[in-house]
């Protein structure tokens, strides 16, 4: 019965049943983060979700605690996880009158990236493909080039990944 259930709404194999179940209840009865289109964890807060786009396998807010604000858009790449806790900024206030966003370019997070625990991703923040933030980063500026591990606050590159064995699992996995 589970396997069909699955299979008749798309739902993974890697989400244990609950966790749809509790996504039913929270999206569909109590109208929580019903702007997306993607189960959310029931503590994860997604505003403007019509303005997020996703890849393959890549569900933003997922996990448990994620605050995402779209406003001015965000770009998830196929195969790209996102920890616990973290936040993805596309739009600040201004300084007065928080009412009033401040216009920015999109936060674009390149495929087989992954988001640690409780890292912030600012505004405007480009990050190409196969970057890793590390747990607790604050990611204020752009690394497009990718194959990289960023950490710190603010986030800069601490290592650089293995270009020929990402390529190998992109190749396995593609978009």
């Amino acid at each position: 019965m589970k396997r069909l259930i699955r299979k008749l709404f798309r739902w993974s194999e890697q989400q244990p049943f609950s966790f749809y179940l509790t996504d039913l209840l929270f999206r569909k009865i109590l109208r929580q983060n019903t702007s997306v289109k993607w189960p959310v964890h029931f503590t994860s807060t997604i505003r403007s979700g019509e303005r997020i786009t996703v890849g393959k396998e890549t569900f933003p807010g997922d996990s448990p605690n994620n605050y995402i604000n779209a406003s001015n858009g965000i770009e998830v790449g196929s195969y790209t996880n996102i920890g616990p806790n973290v936040s993805l900024l596309s739009s600040n206030h201004d300084f007065i009158d928080n009412k009033i966003i401040s216009a920015a370019p999109p936060i674009k997070i390149g495929a087989y990236s992954w988001i640690g625990s409780q890292a912030v991703v600012l505004a405007g923040v480009e990050l190409g493909e196969f970057t890793i933030v590390g747990a607790g980063a604050i990611v204020t500026k752009s690394f497009p080039e990718g194959y990289c591990v960023i950490a710190g606050n603010p986030a800069k590159v601490i290592k650089y990944l293995d270009k020929e064995k990402c390529l190998e699992f992109a190749r396995q996995n593609p978009k």
